[in-house]
């Protein structure tokens, strides 16, 4: 069992790593514009299929980041609370980083099951089951291995800006 001090201890640490709602929103809108201005810019100067298509892929791209700054800033003020400026920016680097990429990927992943749903057996079947696993992994692995381009140059300059201004609010 654990004891009562211990509980109020985590709490107490996590009640301190929430983010302001001021930093939450205006960070989000700033993180998800950079997001989907990352995606835009690639996929215009890439000649990239249509402008519905453009538009539909950057407003994903933006929507993964408007999901994942939150959670990553949160992520990265518990894991960095009360250490040096060094942990914070890695913090930040990293929590913004994998957050984005795993909720945008998770929507890239709806999105491609959404498509082969047609194709798939009745829900909630052990056949179905299967397919909605391996639709999905498949989707995230092919997230990862052509989706994440398109966050460079401008995606990862935004990340190194972020984690900047991440580590120095945490002096």
């Amino acid at each position: 069992m654990t004891p009562l001090p211990a509980i109020h201890n985590r709490l107490d640490r996590i009640g301190k790593a929430l983010p302001s709602p001021r930093a939450a929103v205006c960070g989000t809108l700033l993180w998800a514009a950079a997001m989907g201005a990352s995606a835009l810019a690639n996929l215009l100067l890439d000649d990239w299929e249509t402008p519905a298509k453009i538009r539909f892929v950057s407003l994903l791209y933006a929507a993964g980041g408007a999901l994942a700054f939150p959670v990553g800033l949160f992520l990265a003020r518990l894991v960095s609370l009360g250490r040096h400026w060094q942990v914070a920016l890695a913090a930040a680097f990293v929590c913004l980083l994998a957050t984005t990429i795993g909720l945008t990927g998770g929507l890239f992943a709806l999105q491609y099951r959404s498509y082969y749903a047609q194709w798939h057996e009745p829900a909630l079947t052990i056949a179905w089951s299967i397919q909605f696993v391996h639709t999905m992994a498949t989707a995230f692995y092919q997230f990862i291995v052509l989706g994440i381009r398109l966050y460079f140059p401008l995606g990862f300059i935004a990340l190194a800006l972020a984690s900047i201004w991440f580590a120095r609010q945490q002096r």
